[in-house]
């Protein structure tokens, strides 16, 4: 399964001015490296706890096949288009009726194709994600992030500094982790 995202997060103006005061910073030289550590934090948030903080519009690849598959984006708002995705790299919208979606109260979803003569692969389009702005993430996800996102400012000359979300920063994330059986 493989996930793009269509439209990424908003965080300007919301999430750089917080990691700016955080960070004490008051001038707009750093502002693009700024984003680009929130983007990193915001991946690392997702990775960790098994959920997109911010809402997203992103396409998923399946395999067209008529058994149930679940998405991997969590938690999923809604399923907005399948279309049918030939070799070429053609598409063709499908009909409603031509697929089944079940959207759960916990943000999963799943879809199957009901008409058997699609073939190749389906991209499937959704808005998915905890929070629709940066002002309405909840406390525990956005703090972390900005802590995440300074501490990776701090430790960028530092060759040696390990990928992974300092303890402080998993004990925030800690209640949005989703545990998943193998």
């Amino acid at each position: 399964m493989k996930r793009a995202i269509l439209v990424p997060p908003v965080l300007a103006p919301g999430a750089l001015a917080e990691l700016k005061n955080w960070l004490a910073i008051s001038t707009a030289q750093d502002d693009l490296t700024l984003l680009a550590l929130l983007g990193s934090a915001l991946d690392t948030c997702e990775a960790f706890t098994r959920t997109i903080p911010l809402m997203v519009e992103a396409e998923e690849i399946l395999s067209a096949n008529r058994a149930w598959q679940c998405l991997s984006s969590l938690p999923v708002h809604a399923i907005t288009q399948v279309d049918e995705l030939r070799p070429d790299g053609s598409r063709t919208p499908l009909a409603t009726g031509a697929y089944a979606i079940e959207l759960e109260a916990d943000g999963t979803a799943r879809l199957r194709l009901l008409s058997p003569a699609v073939t190749g692969r389906l991209a499937v389009r959704i808005t998915a994600g905890v929070a629709a702005s940066w002002e309405a993430l909840p406390d525990g996800l956005r703090h972390g992030i900005i802590r995440l996102a300074a501490h990776y400012y701090r430790q960028r000359d530092n060759a040696e500094a390990n990928p992974s979300p300092p303890a402080a920063i998993a004990a925030l994330w800690s209640p949005w982790r989703r545990i998943r059986l193998i």
